[in-house]
Parts: C-alpha cells; sequence; structure tokens
C-alpha cells in the first residue's frame, strides 16, 4: 500500500479562516486613514470619531466569547458567513451617512459584532477543533490573518480615500467582504467528523465532540461565571486588556494622525503601519512555534515588556520624514503586534480544557475594552494637549505591568474543572 500523500483536510479549512479572517480585518484597518478626511468633510472632533472607533473596538472583543459560544450552538460555517454580511453591510452604509451617530451605528455597531464573530476566537475554534499538531502555529498563522488584513487594505485604503474619497474607501472593504462568503460555505466545516476524518495529529479513535444544543448566550455566561472564579483569568485579562490598549487602541487608530501632526504625509505613515503587518506575520508565526516549545507565561512576560521599552522611544521618532530610527521601530513592534496571541490562547486551553476557546473570548473581550478606551482617551489626550506624547507614554507604563501579570500566573498541571457542564 502506498502512503497517504493527501494533504489533510485540517489545512483547507485552516486557509479558508485564514482568508475570512483577511477580510474582516479589511475595515478595522480603516479608521487610522479616515479620521481627517472625516474630520475635514463634517467637521467632527477627532474625539467623537475615535469615540465609534471605540465603539467598533469593544463589541468586537464582547461579542467574540457569545460569538465563540454561537458556533458551538450553529458551526463555525454558519456564524462566520454571517458575520462577513454584517460586516459589508456596516462598510457599505456609511456611505450614505451625514451625522455622527450614524458613523457610531454603522463603523462602530455593525462592524464591530460582524468582526467580533471573525475575531480571534474563531482563529481558536478552528486551530481547537481541527489540529492537535502544530496548534500553536496554526494559531499564529490565523492571528497573523489580521495583520495581513491590514498589510493589504491599509495603503488600498489609504490611497482610495485621498485619490477617490473615503466613501470609495468603504465599498470596496464591503465588496471584499461579501467576495469572501463563497470561500466560507464552500470549504469550512465545523468538525473534522463531519468530512468523516479526525483532527490533524489526533489519534485514529479519537472520539467526535458533543455537539451542544443549549443556549448560546447561558453557555458563554456559564464559562464566564466559573472562569471569573479562577485568579489565571483575571492576569490573563488585565494583559490582555493593556494589549488592545497598547495596539489596537492607541497605535493602529492613532499612529498615522500622530505622524501626521509632525508632518509625514498620511500615506507615509499608513505604509509603515502596513509594514507593521509584515512584521507581524513574521512574529505572530513565530510566536506560534515558540509556543509549542516554551512557557506561555515566559513568552508573554518577555513581549509585554518589550513592547513598553519602544512605546516610550515612539514620541523621539516621529518626524516630519522616515529615519533609520523609525525603520528600526516599525521592524521591533511589528514582530511584538500580536505575538501574545498563540500563548495567551496556549493558557486559555491549557487551563480550561475545553471551555478554552469561550474563556479566550472572554479575555479577548478585555482585549477589546482596553482597545477601546485607549482609543478614545488618545483622541482626547490630542483634542486637550495638541500632541499624543503623554499617550505613548501611558500605554509604555501599562505594557510594564502587563509582563508583571502575566509572569505571576500560576502553572497549571491540568485544565481547571470548574467549567465542566
Amino acid at each position: 500500500m502506498q502512503p497517504e500523500t493527501r494533504l489533510h483536510r485540517a489545512w483547507f479549512v485552516a486557509a479558508a479562516a485564514f482568508i475570512a479572517l483577511l477580510a474582516a480585518a479589511g475595515f478595522r484597518a480603516a479608521p487610522g486613514v479616515l479620521i481627517d478626511p472625516l474630520h475635514n468633510e463634517f467637521g467632527w472632533s477627532r474625539a467623537t470619531i475615535a469615540s465609534a472607533v471605540s465603539v467598533n473596538l469593544v463589541l468586537y472583543g464582547l461579542f467574540s466569547p457569545f460569538a465563540a459560544a454561537l458556533m458551538e450552538r450553529f458551526g463555525m460555517r454558519r456564524v462566520a458567513s454571517t458575520a462577513l454580511f454584517v460586516v459589508a453591510i456596516g462598510a457599505g452604509g456609511t456611505v450614505f451617512m451625514n451625522a455622527s451617530w450614524q458613523l457610531i451605528l454603522c463603523w462602530g455597531v455593525l462592524v464591530g459584532v460582524g468582526t467580533g464573530s471573525m475575531a480571534m476566537s474563531f482563529a481558536a475554534t478552528v486551530a481547537a477543533r481541527w489540529f492537535v499538531r502544530s496548534r500553536g502555529v496554526v494559531t499564529g498563522v490565523l492571528t497573523a490573518a489580521g495583520a495581513t488584513g491590514q498589510l493589504i487594505f491599509l495603503p488600498i485604503v489609504a490611497n482610495l480615500a485621498i485619490d477617490e474619497g473615503w466613501r470609495t474607501a468603504s465599498l470596496v472593504i464591503a465588496i471584499a467582504a461579501l467576495a469572501v462568503v463563497p470561500v466560507v460555505l464552500l470549504v469550512v466545516r465545523d468538525h473534522p467528523s463531519d468530512v468523516g476524518t479526525t483532527a490533524y495529529g489526533a489519534e485514529p479513535d479519537e472520539v467526535a465532540p458533543i455537539i451542544r444544543t443549549g443556549g448560546s448566550a447561558r453557555r458563554a455566561l456559564s464559562v464566564l461565571g466559573s472562569a471569573a472564579r479562577t485568579k489565571t483569568f483575571w492576569l490573563l485579562s488585565a494583559g490582555f486588556a493593556i494589549c488592545g490598549a497598547t495596539t489596537n487602541g492607541l497605535v493602529s487608530t492613532h499612529f498615522v494622525p500622530a505622524a501626521h501632526d509632525h508632518g509625514m504625509p498620511q500615506t507615509t505613515a499608513a505604509g509603515l503601519l502596513a509594514l507593521v503587518g509584515i512584521f507581524d506575520v513574521v512574529g505572530t508565526i513565530a510566536s506560534g512555534w515558540l509556543t509549542d516549545r516554551v512557557d506561555p507565561r515566559i513568552l508573554l512576560g518577555v513581549y509585554y515588556a518589550l513592547r513598553g521599552v519602544s512605546l516610550a522611544l515612539l514620541p523621539q521618532l516621529l518626524s516630519g520624514s522616515v529615519e533609520p530610527s523609525m525603520w528600526a521601530f516599525i521592524v521591533f513592534y511589528g514582530l511584538d503586534w500580536v505575538a501574545t496571541v498563540p500563548p495567551t490562547v496556549a493558557l486559555c486551553v491549557r487551563q480550561y480544557g475545553a471551555a478554552g476557546p469561550i474563556v479566550f473570548g472572554w479575555v479577548f473581550a478585555s482585549h477589546q475594552l482596553g482597545a477601546g478606551l485607549a482609543a478614545f482617551g488618545a483622541g482626547a489626550i490630542r483634542d486637550s494637549s495638541g500632541s499624543y506624547a503623554l499617550a505613548w507614554y501611558i500605554a509604555a507604563g501599562l505594557a510594564v505591568l502587563a509582563s508583571v501579570a502575566s509572569l505571576s500566573i500560576a502553572k497549571a498541571a491540568k485544565p481547571e474543572p470548574v467549567l465542566v457542564g
């Protein structure tokens, strides 16, 4: 008998999930380059525009654990395809707005809920269900989809916003989200048993998972209630809240306008932020590889500490031109951008077993709460002081606290039993 040479179905599911996550990340790359165009056209303050970003980021996180529970109830394929439709409606709907509340509804609520359903809990669910071997690497690759989406869409959005107007940019993202729906429906399957196989690296006699039929909201809240009784959950949540504040909330939202304040063209600043995405892909995949081999707590401690150092130096690096020191920051910060996700997912699965993806959904909710507060807070600091400098320094100090919290997590010998049921 000849050896099996066909690629395992899990890799096709992972590839489709990568494309879906990439599309969902597209509109989330837009806020940083649309702040000034919206301010110029409507006269809305940066704090007002940033408040819509805050709603987006918070809902993106808060909906994540419920999306994970919905995936248990209705399946990944249905939830992901519906989420992409919602993203498209939100992105396309912005072209008709003429009041700030409509910005909050479309950009904040609809896109927040849609992308929240395609958040990191989706990546965690795919990795947990379809992979035993190489789970850390797959988590890293799927996490990198967000950075890759930023890499692809951010320069396009920036150039379209300048050359054709921000409405055209929004429509392009809406169309891209819709184009991915057929890929999800055709390729993604909810469990390996649906196609008569097992997870990649699993034993041939692996028992098929129990499909839950209870309420998704009750399941998500039940898991939260159990996890909240453990110290590990709060340490992970605190660290990840700071992670969100120092990435999506601050840098992703405000780097372009902050660089523009120092005389740098918006397209140049957007290009630099896209380069962060390039190095983030490398850093996140490498982090996934390390997570399979190194204590995740140590990895998180190192990542957060290094991020704090880079953010403390950033105010001195911003100028009208791109100096070598700024290139160094882009490379260094990019490698660290979301390298925190694979070790955080690993800790959730190790500590909480089968409920790990939902626990991670709640931990990720704290990530987005931190991001939302930082997005609004940095905008308010800029409006009141005329500079983002204080925001960078506060973020640097918080990153150090996240490092301490991560190193304080106790090592678990087996998953917490409190999450059964």
